[in-house]
């Protein structure tokens, strides 16, 4: 096996509008913490080939990621698109880079120069191919990611801080971190993946400094640990799982930061300790479209009426641009509006998206563009014919949720709706008829034809 990395830095100018928790908070960055960046990671296995680009950012839209393929494919033909993949580690600290209405605003320039960027990134990884040995490890790492949906959410910190702290519902949170480490000839270290379910988002909503929360400020204390090591996180399934430190003012954001990246460091270097070699005679790539079936479609009189209705909320006597419900009538309205030029075009549209597979050995990767929920992860994992499978989320795409149903029951009978209706409407989607059977099943079906 031979690998080469490359690293850049993708930082954008202090200023530029940060990704999530919208609606229409005007959350400017005000100063970067730490730079935030793109990694790549070539592997060849006996004239097998892939390219990983991972980057810093809350998510990429598909279009965005085809066309950095596409232009690493003018240079690099023999890379097929499967054998591409592009993935984000999900920070919430980073600018807007994907489509969601009113969850920031993408920065024009930012985004305009960042494809040149990535591309000339993945060509400088094949420029450094080297010999390597692959393990793989794993160890606990049980103090970090808490369920969201199923325990109480942003515990007081003095509780999410004390080094007992463990979640209440370990079954539905990733209670282990796995790596794949690459060990030169000569026993150093070349490169080293972690890969963990977890939204970064220690720092959220109170917070405006760029970096890549306590997944990049745990690698980075790693690579210095192993120089010239490049160090990449892979986001899991963190639909549901969010971090014990979590929407808390922006100064003890900043000071649990550092705290809960140590954990994060002690679990993988630990795993890096315990890895053992794995054989990999070559790697296997696969991609597929899937579409999934919607809850409902709207007939056009239909979707008129409620933005009538959410217009009506906007000009009620009183409505103030700083209230949340005025912000989330706003949201709706132009989502509507979104929807229903997609339905003009395609009565019959769905939601398809791209899920791959990589195999490498004992090891799988299975990829998706939506954040998936614990449940499905642990469905999928408990069926597949891999010895290793990680369920990835965020690559090729931001697509948004994939609710367990189990989650789209309750918000049915509660009638709250944030994850299976809102989110999947700021991002342009329908509502998901049974995304978690649908889901599963496509990936099952990936896996048993990479073990074939």
């Amino acid at each position: 096996m031979k690998i080469g990395t490359s690293h850049c830095d993708i930082t954008p100018r202090v200023g530029v509008e940060m990704a999530g928790f919208g609606p229409f908070l005007n959350r400017h960055s005000i100063g970067v913490r730490s730079p935030l960046m793109a990694k790549a990671l070539a592997l060849e296995v006996n004239g097998d080939r892939l390219l990983v680009i991972n980057c810093e950012l809350c998510g990429l839209v598909e279009e965005f990621c085809d066309r950095v393929a596409a232009g690493i494919r003018e240079r690099l033909p023999e890379l097929a698109p499967e054998r591409i993949l592009i993935c984000c580690t999900h920070t919430h600290s980073g600018p807007t880079t994907y489509s969601s209405i009113g969850w920031g605003e993408k920065d024009p320039v930012y985004t305009e120069l960042l494809p040149g960027q990535l591309i000339e990134l993945g060509i400088r990884a094949w420029e450094r191919l080297e010999p390597v040995e692959m393990s793989y490890g794993k160890a606990p790492c049980e103090h970090i990611g808490l369920n969201r949906e199923r325990e109480q959410d942003a515990p007081p910190l003095e509780v999410a801080l004390d080094p007992e702290w463990r979640s209440k519902a370990p079954g539905f949170t990733d209670t282990e971190v796995q790596v794949l480490k690459f060990t030169r000839p000569d026993g150093s270290v070349a490169a080293f993946t972690a890969y963990f379910g977890c939204h970064p988002v220690v720092c959220c909503q109170l917070s405006r400094y760029f970096h890549g929360d306590f997944p990049a400020l745990a690698l980075a204390t790693l690579e210095q640990e192993f120089p010239g090591a490049a160090g990449i996180f892979l986001q899991g399934a963190q639909g549901d799982v969010n971090s014990c430190v979590v929407h808390k003012p922006e100064a003890e954001s900043l000071r649990a930061l550092d705290v809960i990246a140590a954990r994060f460091a002690v679990s993988v270097r630990a795993a890096l300790a315990a890895a053992e070699p794995v054989a990999v005679p070559g790697i296997a790539a696969v991609r597929r479209r899937v579409e999934f079936t919607p809850r409902r479609t709207y007939r056009p009189e239909e979707l008129d009426a409620m933005i009538a209705g959410q217009r009506a909320k906007l000009h009620a006597p009183g409505a103030r641009e700083t209230d949340w419900a005025t912000g989330m009538a706003m949201v709706t309205v132009l989502a509507l509006e979104r929807m229903r030029a997609k339905l003009a075009a395609d009565p019959n549209y769905r939601t398809r998206v791209f899920l791959g597979g990589v195999r490498l050995g004992t090891v799988e990767l299975l990829t998706t563009p939506l954040e998936i929920m614990q449940m499905i992860k642990n469905e999928v994992t408990a069926a597949a014919a891999a010895e290793h499978p990680m369920v990835l989320g965020l690559c090729h795409g931001c697509r948004g949720y994939a609710p367990d149903r189990e989650i789209v029951a309750r918000d049915l009978a509660s009638g709250d709706g944030y994850t299976t209706d809102v989110v999947p409407l700021i991002l342009g989607e329908l509502p998901y008829l049974d995304i978690h059977s649908e889901l599963a099943a496509a990936l099952l079906e990936i896996d048993a034809e990479l073990n074939r």
